[in-house]
């Protein structure tokens, strides 16, 4: 009777390792690389560029008024939403091994201009999470989508990814920030530069992409941080 309570200890205790190794095994298991996603992602993505880069209408669309133009940038970051949900629900957050690292920041970048929708950004953010632990979606990005997500839900940033710029300088400020005292180490942990390079870097070209404007308001060049300044606000 021993005898046979040891056999079927042991068989359990082998079954049970067959299985932890079997759900590592699908837990592991190779996604294939999907090439008509990574093609569609890039087409979605250069039409949000259209949307996202210009103030007014380009050359292409100069027939539209500022209105009509604001309600197609508006419908273009709907409708790639609204496809992106569909993927993220089909596949989770898209990451290098499905679309390439390229595809995966493409998918990133639409989440990112959704915030017409943050409980979508937030879903796709949580999800986000879990490949950046595999090392299967950039961290640095994850980051952005966080600051994003926490001011769209009446929240402050993280890292201070988010700028507003004076109107008097043109230069560049963390919209809400917390904690902006070790802000930095937050940002060094996620592979961001520091705070005052990356305002900086944004007030240049915050000036160039507005400069003839600036400069007929007697902004000649953007005001910006020292490297041992700590970024000024009112929102901070």
């Amino acid at each position: 009777m021993r005898k046979t309570f040891q056999i079927l200890i042991l068989g359990l205790l082998i079954f049970g390792c067959k299985e932890r190794v079997t759900d590592q095994k699908l837990s592991k298991k190779k996604v294939e690389f999907n090439q008509e996603l990574a093609q569609e992602l890039q087409e979605m993505v250069q039409i949000d560029q259209l949307a996202a880069s210009n103030a007014f209408p380009p050359e292409k669309y100069s027939n539209l008024s500022q209105e009509e133009w604001e309600a197609f940038k508006d419908s273009i970051f709907k409708n790639n939403q609204k496809r992106a949900e569909k993927i993220l629900d089909k596949y989770g957050f898209v990451g290098y091994d499905l679309a390439g690292k390229e595809g995966s920041r493409n998918f990133w970048l639409i989440v990112q201009h959704s915030d017409h929708n943050p409980d979508f950004q937030n879903e796709a953010l949580e999800k986000m999470e879990i490949e950046v632990k595999k090392e299967n979606a950039e961290p640095s990005n994850f980051g952005l989508l966080v600051d994003r997500v926490k001011l769209n839900t009446g929240e402050k940033q993280i890292y201070g990814t988010q700028v507003a710029y004076d109107t008097d300088t043109g230069q560049a400020y963390p919209r809400k920030l917390a904690d902006s005292t070790n802000v930095n180490q937050r940002r060094k942990s996620i592979g961001l530069e520091p705070l005052e390079i990356y305002l900086n870097r944004m007030s240049k070209m915050h000036f160039e992409m507005n400069k003839a404007g600036m400069i007929k308001n007697g902004i000649t060049k953007p005001k910006l941080y020292t490297t041992e300044q700590k970024p000024a606000g009112n929102n901070i």
